[in-house]
């Protein structure tokens, strides 16, 4: 199937970071290294160079099978580079993930379980205090301030199950906040959602962009070019464009397809 630039409807201009040149004059948040990742014969991630800045809203893009998942998870540190390297916060992933607040693109628990609202985003909070016993004061504190600027406060004590995909993605949003992260990492946020849902949680990560490093994946690249500073495309390789630069052009040469452009009059 041929990929699809969608003209959204006029927005707010995104901001800027330094005119999208990026750049502060600090190290990088997330500086990735001519990075190589195979699985087995399969090249995956080749020769990767990315600097992720202080403040910046960037977007990651690109087809099925392009290395967007496993760029997340070398981030994260659950995997390891094979050629290259990365570092975040100066430091090897896995000893910067107290710092990293990661929203995944489908919850893995079962949506049956009598689990509520308040109890998932306390999950995350597990690892910052004492290695035993309750949670304290502070973490419930935490997640109620969590919750409410997620806008899902009213939430806390419903069961995880009745939640609609717009309120579950509020509360995941929360339960990566609850950490006070430094970076927020996000895998298809909006997967599954309808598009006025999709707005409001976009609207609500460029408010949090004042204060957190947000990388995104989506795969709406005219809707997302609205918010982020940056687009990279990545598709074994890795390109990043400001966002006035996405057109019908640069997604042939991402998604190796014909274009087909779809204008939103509403």
């Amino acid at each position: 199937m041929s990929p699809t630039l969608i003209q959204a409807p006029s927005q707010a201009p995104s901001p800027s970071l330094s005119q999208a040149g990026i750049g502060t004059g600090s190290q990088p948040v997330i500086a990735v290294e001519n990075l190589g990742f195979s699985y087995g014969d399969n090249p995956v991630l080749v020769g990767v160079d990315l600097t992720i800045a202080a403040g910046e809203f960037l977007g990651l893009v690109g087809p099925n099978a392009g290395g967007k998942s496993t760029l997340l998870k070398l981030m994260l540190g659950l995997l390891a580079p094979q050629t290259g390297r990365i570092q975040v916060l100066g430091m090897p992933p896995r000893a910067a993930r107290r710092y990293l607040g990661y929203v995944p693109q489908y919850p893995t628990f079962p949506r049956d379980f009598p689990i509520s609202v308040e109890q998932v985003v306390l999950m995350g909070r597990l690892g910052l205090g004492p290695p035993l016993g309750w949670y304290r004061p502070a973490d419930r504190a935490a997640v109620r301030t969590a919750l409410a600027e997620v806008e899902a406060l009213d939430l806390a004590a419903r069961r995880i199950g009745t939640l609609s995909g717009g309120q579950l993605q509020r509360v995941l949003l929360a339960r990566a906040l609850v950490g006070e992260p430094r970076i927020l990492i996000l895998d298809e946020p909006t997967a599954n959602i309808d598009q006025r849902v999709e707005g409001d949680i976009f609207e609500l990560l460029a408010r949090l962009n004042a204060r957190l490093t947000i990388l995104v994946v989506s795969h709406d690249i005219a809707f997302i070019s609205g918010f982020v500073h940056r687009v990279a495309c990545l598709n074994r390789t890795l390109i990043c464009h400001r966002t006035d630069a996405v057109d019908g052009d640069l997604l042939h040469r991402l998604y190796h397809a014909d274009v087909r452009a779809v204008a939103h009059g509403h």
